[in-house]
C-alpha cells in the first residue's frame, strides 16, 4: 500500500479529516519536541501544537517541490520567534541573530546531558545565536539536506555552508570559554557528530 505523502495528509487535515492530521502529528511529532524542548522546554507542547495548526494555515502559499520537512521547521521556527517576541520583556527588538536562548532567561535543564561532553556542548549551543544553533540542530539532529537548510532559514542555498562554518566557529567560541580545559573542548569538536548524536538519543518524548 503506498504510503501517504506528508502534504497530502495536511491537505486531508486542512479539509477536515482529523485522522490525517493525526497521523501527521505523529510522525513529525518528535521532531518538533527536539526543536522546541532545546529552547522552551516549557511552553513545547504548546509550541508543537500551535505549528501544526499554522501549517494547516499556511500550506497554499508554499512550494511544495522543496518538501514538508522544510516547510515545517519554517512554520516552527516563525512559532518560536512569534513566541518570543510575545513574552520578552526586553524592549530591545528581537534579532534571532544575535538573541540567543540564554540571553532570554534560565536555560534549559542539561539533565537530558549524561556525560560532561555533551553538557558542555548543550550549553555551548545556547549561548550561540538563536539562528546559529538552530541550523546547527536541523543539520546534526534532523539530517537536512543542504537544500531543505536553506528553505527552512529562508536563505540561498549557496549561503547555508558559509551559515553552518560560522555556527560551528561560534559553537566553538562557546565552548572554549565555557569548557573547563581546552583538551575537553578540543575533544568534543573533534568527534562533534558524536556527542550530538548523543544529546539526540536523549531528547525521548515524555510517555
Amino acid at each position: 500500500m503506498r504510503a501517504v505523502e506528508d502534504f497530502e495528509l495536511l491537505e486531508r487535515w486542512r479539509g477536515g479529516d482529523a485522522e490525517a492530521g493525526n497521523q501527521l502529528l505523529k510522525r513529525h511529532f518528535d521532531a518538533l519536541y527536539r526543536f522546541f524542548t532545546n529552547k522552551l522546554p516549557d511552553h513545547a507542547d504548546d509550541l508543537i501544537q500551535a505549528t501544526m495548526m499554522a501549517c494547516v494555515r499556511g500550506v497554499g502559499s508554499f512550494r511544495k517541490e522543496c518538501g514538508f520537512r522544510a516547510f515545517l521547521f519554517v512554520v516552527a521556527r516563525h512559532e518560536l520567534y512569534r513566541w518570543i517576541r510575545k513574552h520578552r520583556r526586553s524592549r530591545v527588538v528581537f534579532d534571532p541573530s544575535l538573541v540567543s536562548v540564554a540571553d532570554l532567561g534560565p536555560s534549559p535543564s542539561t539533565a537530558l546531558a549524561q556525560r560532561k561532553e555533551q553538557r558542555l556542548l548543550l550549553m555551548a549551543l545556547r549561548r550561540i545565536p538563536l539562528d546559529l544553533q538552530i541550523v546547527l540542530e536541523l543539520h546534526y539532529w534532523e539530517g537536512l539536506s543542504t537544500r531543505e537548510l536553506g528553505e527552512a532559514m529562508e536563505i540561498p542555498q549557496g549561503t547555508v555552508k558559509s551559515r553552518l562554518r560560522r555556527a560551528r566557529e561560534a559553537l566553538e567560541q562557546a565552548m572554549g570559554e565555557l569548557g573547563e580545559s581546552q583538551a575537553e573542548v578540543r575533544a568534543t569538536l573533534d568527534d562533534l557528530e558524536h556527542w550530538v548524536a548523543g544529546i539526540r538519543a536523549n531528547l525521548e518524548v515524555p510517555e
